[in-house]
């Protein structure tokens, strides 16, 4: 198994959600056995020389590729939900969509001043969602250690919207 192979394992599909949009499918790959576990294990390495406390994903397929990289680490994972998703005291940030607004929310005791976090999501695209995320870790005190993704399109600008921050990804694709 190869990044290669795991790039060629993920689905395109055209015009989804919308007429324009290419999406990257990455269920192709999480449920091959074999494929999921070489993703998770290349993300551990790339990360290994980090001084991880806490492993940040946001829903939902944040989630997916955060949960078990945290495991693999022998660190803890703390979900960033959707509005109204988490049951006890939190703190929500607005961001921008491209027609609208969207809302994120963290539990207010997931994050202890100067923990060192590590933000994991399965795409970067222009990067909203992340620098959204990145707010929510840091106005409770945590220090961003890196981002990692598994796809990033390239094209979109994600990296300059998160510049200053170490962004890690495996695959690659212009757009």
């Amino acid at each position: 198994m190869d990044l290669s192979t795991v790039k060629d394992m993920i689905r395109i599909i055209p015009d989804f959600p919308r007429a324009g949009i290419s999406f990257k499918d990455i269920t192709t790959v999480v449920k091959d056995g074999e494929a999921f576990k070489y993703v998770i294990n290349e993300m551990a390495k790339r990360c290994a020389d980090k001084d991880i406390d806490l492993i940040v994903g946001p829903e939902a397929r944040g989630f997916i590729v955060g949960a078990p990289l945290a495991y693999q680490l022998g660190v803890g994972f703390v979900p960033i939900r959707k509005p109204g998703k988490l049951p006890a005291e939190k703190i929500r940030k607005e961001y921008q969509l491209e027609y609208g607004f969207d809302a994120m929310e963290l539990h207010k005791d997931a994050i202890k001043p100067g923990q060192k976090v590590l933000i994991v999501d399965d795409l970067l695209a222009t990067g909203g969602t992340i620098i959204t995320a990145v707010k929510l870790v840091e106005e409770l005190g945590g220090k961003i250690a890196g981002l990692m993704f598994l796809i990033e399109l390239t094209e979109l600008g994600g990296r300059e919207t998160l510049r200053g921050y170490d962004v890690i990804s495996l695959i690659q694709y212009p757009y």
